[in-house]
């Protein structure tokens, strides 16, 4: 074989280094498993248009390219399952221009254990640093929702809760425990679930190894089949299992830590409430009226307050003892500026019609026979008294959100449709105006309807599933409770939002649509 040439030989070499180094390259791949969603950066100004043109975005600062190994292989998954919804970063501080980049923005992972730290970046600017629990569902969580409490199972005094993910986990335990299974079905925004949870673990953490407290949140869509199996109607919902079987609900939603344990010892179905006797049939001084009485009591007493309610009000079953003792000192003082009188627009609704009667309680001034006041702001017995004593026109009704200034763009059954079909991006609000959830929500949602009002893609509506053919409209859309938010595309139901309520949710989550909107576009140029 003929002598290799210099220039041979020099090539040789080259080719076995290139070998080399990509063998190098793939093997260090492998071993981090890297995925090619997370950014990799070295550059303060590719840094900065990454923070730039990225709402949300956790960065990985590690002090070598190996002492990242672990985090990245679990930042994989996560980049996947946030995809378009949040970004996740790399930078080695370990190398030349990394050091420069750390250097910059302040950053030493070699000073902190395991060499690695993790900083989130929100609107472009610093917003924490990530010390919530390194584990797939708690990164997601965190990165779809950056401002939002932390998950249940991230509570260190949950650890005797049984934390249950999926329909499939669901089965398996109910399966394979021997022992009975206190199940707590919520929603992560329920208030009440939140304060029960801290009594729910401490009963667990009482009654461990006899039984097993377990907690699921169901209210995503996905669940919809097990809330309807289990009659799960509101959050939380309690139900008791042995040996796989569902025997009862728990109810005490009032309940200590001994008292589930003392419930456990020995679970009980809920009793049955008894009857609930009429008002009208009760022992009070309020006069109760009917459609035949009305109009003569009014004849006879130039100066009435009547109440029109509805059995099941919510509403007027907290108001009931207050109007009760009032009437105890007004209907029975001879001397008395006026009288209390109540009707039940349910049975006596030729009144109620008369009077348009739509929501409930409804406390209207009568003088002389004449619908003088409607008087929202009277519900308490002391307010009630005074003023009678005096009677004045009630302050000017506060308008509804539909008549406020607002780019909250408001609905209804005959336009729903067609205005939806024009946006790209739209989160609908469902509600009932006397929903204290949805007054609440009210003003964040309105903010980020303002700073999105510029851009035509995107909507924030509502819709007031009270009115008219709306209430049709909202079965429609599965709406159970108030409120609802649901996202749709061009018109077609794409998911339920269950984000934070609050303004940085509502904004955190159109932005994330856009973010993604702006990377397919990106790409869409660099395939150009």
């Amino acid at each position: 074989m003929a002598s290799w040439t210099r220039h041979e030989r020099r090539m040789r070499d080259l080719e076995m280094y290139i070998i080399v180094l990509l063998l190098c390259v793939v093997s260090t791949l492998q071993a981090a498993k890297v995925s090619p969603l997370i950014e990799r950066v070295s550059d303060h100004k590719d840094f900065k248009k990454l923070l730039r043109t990225r709402t949300n975005v956790l960065v990985l600062y590690t002090k070598s390219d190996k002492s990242g190994d672990t985090k990245l292989k679990l930042l994989s998954d996560v980049a996947q399952a946030v995809k378009g919804q949040g970004t996740i970063a790399w930078v080695n501080c370990g190398d030349s221009e990394g050091r420069k980049l750390c250097k910059k923005v302040k950053v030493d992972p070699s000073s902190k254990k395991g060499g690695v730290e993790m900083l989130h970046y929100k609107d472009g600017t610093f917003h924490t640093e990530y010390s919530r629990s390194e584990t797939f569902k708690s990164m997601v969580a965190f990165l779809k929702d950056p401002t939002g409490a932390p998950l249940w199972e991230e509570n260190p005094e949950a650890k005797d809760i049984v934390h249950v993910e999926t329909e499939k986990d669901f089965r398996k335990l109910l399966k394979k425990e021997e022992r009975p299974i206190l199940m707590m079905f919520y929603a992560p925004w329920c208030g009440v679930c939140k304060r029960m949870q801290p009594i729910f673990q401490q009963a667990a953490t009482e009654t461990k190894g006899k039984y097993v407290l377990a907690g699921m949140n169901v209210h995503p869509a996905e669940f919809d089949g097990l809330k309807q199996e289990y009659n799960v109607k509101g959050y939380p919902t309690f139900c008791y299992f042995e040996k796989g079987k569902f025997l009862h609900h728990y109810e005490n939603y009032g309940a200590t830590a001994k008292d589930i344990a003392d419930w456990l010892k020995n679970p009980q179905p809920p009793q049955p409430k008894s009857p609930e006797v009429p008002w009208s049939e009760s022992d009070s001084a309020v006069f109760h009226l009917t459609d035949d009485t009305f109009d003569t009591f009014l004849e006879e007493h130039p100066s009435a307050l009547i109440m029109f309610y509805a059995p099941w009000c919510g509403h007027c079953k907290k108001m009931k003892p207050e109007y009760d003792e009032a009437a105890e000192f007004l209907n029975k003082d001879p001397d008395s500026p006026g009288v209390l009188a109540a009707l039940d627009t349910t049975i006596h609704k030729s009144v109620g019609e008369r009077f348009k009667i739509s929501g409930f309680p409804t406390v209207k001034y009568f003088e002389k026979g004449e619908d003088k006041y409607t008087l929202p702001q009277l519900r308490t017995k002391d307010k009630i008294i005074e003023w009678l004593q005096n009677p004045q026109a009630p302050p000017p009704p506060e308008q509804s959100w539909e008549d406020r200034p607002s780019s909250v763009s408001h609905l209804g059954a005959e336009d729903f449709r067609e205005a939806l079909k024009k946006k790209k991006h739209a989160l609908v609000m469902f509600y009932a105006p006397w929903c204290p959830h949805c007054k609440n929500a009210v003003p964040h949602f309105s903010m980020a309807a303002d700073l999105f009002k510029e851009d035509r893609k995107i909507a924030y509506a509502a819709v007031d599933c009270t009115k008219g053919q709306n209430h049709e409209l909202c079965k429609q859309e599965s709406v159970e409770g108030y409120p609802t938010f649901n996202y749709y595309n061009y018109g077609k139901f794409h998911e339920k939002y269950n984000g934070d309520r609050g303004e940085a949710g509502f904004i955190g989550f159109m932005r994330s649509l856009r973010g993604r909107d702006q990377e397919k576009v990106g790409k869409r140029k660099e395939e150009l």
